[in-house]
């Protein structure tokens, strides 16, 4: 049990040397995530796109 309670004393120890972004961070880095999924995304889902259209002709081949 004393394990336990210097485990959560630690963590609770470190959350306070950690530095918080600001809400305009926060929003800025939030954003950038957001729009970087986005692109994957579209991105992804042309070549799934592009891939099962080359599989179709090949198999329509056949």
């Amino acid at each position: 049990m004393l394990k336990i309670s210097r485990y959560f004393t630690g963590a609770l120890e470190e959350l306070h040397h950690v530095r918080w972004p600001t809400r305009q961070q926060a929003i800025r880095l939030s954003i950038i995530v957001i729009g970087f999924v986005a692109i994957s995304t579209i991105v992804f889902g042309a070549i799934d796109y592009i891939l099962s259209q080359v599989v179709n002709i090949i198999l329509s081949s056949v």
